[in-house]
């Protein structure tokens, strides 16, 4: 086993004075080393000591460093640290191609948002073009209007593109003419409006003073004329105002119930009571309506009886009609 002192320096061949240094070492008493001629310098260092029960590990060779970058496929983003660059100072990337379905989705939405574009387009330039200005507007459907009553009502949508045109403005601007009741508005491009009016159903005569006022249903008064037997229409006894709200609705919605070539048969309308409408036809017969309910019933039970042949011998006075599914004649 080595010695475990330091390192000692001693001349060789030489017997001049030494003095022992610090630590016990012999160096020359000049605290110099003498380095001249024969002399010897002899070295020795301690070893770490083994246990003798446990054998020192064997060094593990040492494995020769690669080349950087050698063996290795390197993909930008998956380490953070920076990749080597080759000389011409490029990053070493490798490029994967988009796939099919991606590619396809894109072209497809960028498809879909020309046109919509496109479309969004045309659709602007109608609304607002100055070609599609309304000029003509054709009415139809008026009895108790005329068409130039209705054009004049209208002439305010003159020189406003179609597209902008719809039933609710037009139905706004026809207010003020009591007898429409509805009213559609059809754009005939490039510069036309077809308007078909609703009218209000006259079923009445009310009189009032010298005149006689055409009423609805619900009493709204549509026209005046002084001649009743100008206007096959029933005139009502005493009118809504005299014979008050509840009795005139009633006889109003019986008369607004009949058919057309019935109403034109009858001279007038009175009721005692909500639960007591009297009919008068013109050949002087009475017809028996009792209250509203089941008027259809009773307006179609009422037609077939009149349409039945008269008998000279019996013939008919009164056409109770106030139960419909049996009615009564006598």
């Amino acid at each position: 086993m080595p010695s475990p002192r330091r390192p000692t320096y001693r001349p060789a061949g030489r017997t001049g004075s030494t003095a022992t240094g610090p630590g016990g070492n012999n160096t020359p008493a000049s605290g110099r080393l003498d380095m001249g001629g024969d002399d010897v310098i002899s070295a020795s260092r301690s070893l770490p000591e083994t246990a003798p029960d446990k054998p020192a590990a064997a060094k593990k060779p040492a494995r020769a460093a690669k080349p950087a970058g050698e063996g290795k496929l390197r993909f930008p983003g998956l380490r953070k640290d920076k990749p080597a660059e080759p000389a011409g100072g490029a990053p070493n990337v490798l490029a994967f191609p988009e796939p099919k379905g991606k590619r396809r989705k894109r072209n497809l939405l960028m498809v879909v948002a020309a046109v919509v574009a496109l479309v969004a387009g045309l659709l602007a330039g109608a609304v607002y073009s100055p070609v599609l200005a309304l000029e003509s507007i054709s009415v139809s459907g008026t009895r108790l209007l005329t068409p130039e009553q209705v054009q004049g009502a209208l002439e305010p949508l003159r020189g406003k593109p179609l597209p902008q045109i719809t039933d609710e403005e037009v139905g706004r601007l026809l207010e003020p003419l009591v007898q429409v009741k509805s009213v559609s508005a059809e754009a005939r491009p490039p510069s036309g409006l077809a308007v078909a009016v609703r009218e209000r159903v006259p079923v009445a005569l009310v009189k009032q003073g010298e005149q006689y006022q055409l009423v609805d249903v619900e009493g709204v008064q549509l026209a005046a004329t002084a001649d009743p037997a100008s206007v096959s229409l029933p005139v009502i006894d005493g009118g809504a105002g005299t014979i008050g709200q509840d009795l005139f609705r009633a006889t109003a919605a019986v008369l607004g119930a009949l058919p057309a070539d019935v109403l034109a048969k009858l001279s007038n309308a009175s009721a005692q009571s909500v639960d007591a409408v009297e009919l008068k036809l013109v050949d002087g017969q009475t017809i028996i309506w009792g209250n509203a309910s089941e008027k259809e019933l009773k307006a179609k039970v009422l037609e077939a009886l009149l349409k039945v042949p008269a008998d000279p011998k019996n013939p008919v006075k009164v056409y109770d009609v106030s139960v419909p599914r049996h009615p009564v004649t006598r």
